[in-house]
Formats: C-alpha cells, sequence, structure tokens
C-alpha cells in the first residue's frame, strides 16, 4: 500500500491508493487483475469522497480493491500541476498492479487536469478508456467568481483550455466518453462538456454533484470501460 501526500493551505492530506497482495508487480508475471485499473479524479473543491458511492457499485459488480483508485489533490494549484500528480498515480498503480494502462473517471474539473495529463504528459499510452462527468471542457461561468489558478484556467476563453482543446481534442488511444446534464448548476453552458470524437452522452436532468452518484450514469461508465 503506498501513500501520498499534499498540502493545503498548511493542512496535510494523506490519500493511499490500494494495492492486494495477490497481484504481481513489475517481474511478478504481470497483471492478474480482471479489470484495467480505474484512477478516480475529483472536482474542485472536492475530495476523493465523492466517489463512495460509485466504488461500492463497482465493488458489488465484481471489481477488487486493487482495480480501484481514488485520491486527494491540492485544488489551489494549476491544472497541469494536478496532471503532474496525475501522472504520478498512473505510474504508481502501474508500477503496483502490473497492469498495462488504467481507466480514468473525472468528474468537474477533473476532467481537464486528467485531459491535460493525456494530451501533454504521455498519458494516452497508459489510459484505455477515459471518462469526464460534468467536466468543463470548453469553461464555465461559474468559474468567473473564483480567483484562484484552476479557475481562471476553467473560465470560458481561457489560454489553458484554448491550448487544451486546439487541433484534436481527443488525442491518441484512449477512448472517450462525456456525459452532460441539462440541469447542471455548475458548468454554463451545459454544451461545454461534450469534446469532438468523443462518445457524448446527456444525462436526465441531474445537478452537477448527481453526476458521481447517478446509478443510471454509473451503469453506463461501467459498461462504457468493460
Amino acid at each position: 500500500m503506498s501513500r501520498f501526500r499534499v498540502t493545503i493551505l498548511g493542512v496535510v492530506f494523506a490519500s493511499m491508493t490500494a494495492c492486494s497482495s495477490d497481484s504481481s508487480g513489475p517481474g511478478g508475471g504481470g497483471s492478474t487483475l480482471a479489470h484495467d485499473p480505474i484512477l478516480f479524479v475529483h472536482g474542485w473543491a472536492r475530495t476523493s469522497a465523492d466517489w463512495a458511492d460509485m466504488i461500492a457499485r463497482f465493488k458489488a459488480d465484481g471489481w477488487k480493491d486493487d482495480e480501484l483508485y481514488a485520491y486527494n489533490y491540492s485544488f489551489l494549484t494549476s491544472n497541469a500541476s494536478i496532471a503532474d500528480d496525475i501522472r504520478d498515480q498512473v505510474n504508481a498503480i502501474l508500477s503496483s498492479t502490473g497492469a498495462t494502462k488504467v481507466d480514468i473517471v473525472s468528474h468537474s474539473m477533473g476532467s481537464v487536469s486528467s485531459r491535460y495529463y493525456l494530451r501533454n504528459l504521455g498519458g494516452d499510452a497508459k489510459v484505455d478508456a477515459w471518462v469526464s462527468l460534468g467536466g468543463p471542457n470548453h469553461g464555465t461561468d461559474t468559474a468567473d467568481q473564483c480567483p484562484f489558478t484552476p479557475c481562471v484556467e476553467m473560465r470560458i476563453g481561457s489560454a489553458f483550455l484554448a491550448a487544451l482543446n486546439s487541433g484534436d481534442e481527443t488525442p491518441g488511444f484512449p477512448r472517450y466518453a462525456t456525459w452532460w446534464s441539462p440541469c447542471d448548476e455548475t458548468i454554463n453552458p451545459d454544451t461545454s462538456v461534450p469534446l469532438t470524437g468523443a462518445t457524448n452522452r446527456q444525462t436526465s436532468c441531474l445537478g452537477h454533484a448527481q453526476l458521481v452518484t447517478d446509478p443510471v450514469i454509473y451503469q453506463q461508465v461501467r459498461d462504457w470501460i468493460k
């Protein structure tokens, strides 16, 4: 079991990734996992606890502890810095499990930081399926009310998003999918979420936080990443 630590305004948050003793690591004959490990990336000012319902559902459907990973990151740093954390998390998961690829399920701002990892840090070669639940992929006007760097990057027309979306919005080998709600109070406009080249799905009338707890979305995400 490995522990990662981040500091936010002087407070240390510790988050752990689970590693089962029956998984073969490097040199141990490869992965014995039945599924690609999943890394869950939460949104701005949120924590890994947001994924409790979805992780419980994955476990009920046969995913093991060493196939499910959620962690906390400093949401006051740039999305590029968060992408560095995601790269480290993915590398640690691959090393400890012997898997060759992971799946990423992201919510809200976690979508743009994980996309940065895919596009700029070699993540496209290490990720099979990528999921965005209510991601501000083309910006949101609610970010205008927040002065912190990652919020500025999520504003409509920001230089960060212009670079992230330039050319191919879904580069490399991963399978990309997004879910967006017509009732999302945080992502405005709602149509900020879909990406060219992705499988884009409109949900029922759900609030922003409900996108990670809704059982129908869970089933769709589960079937997508299989």
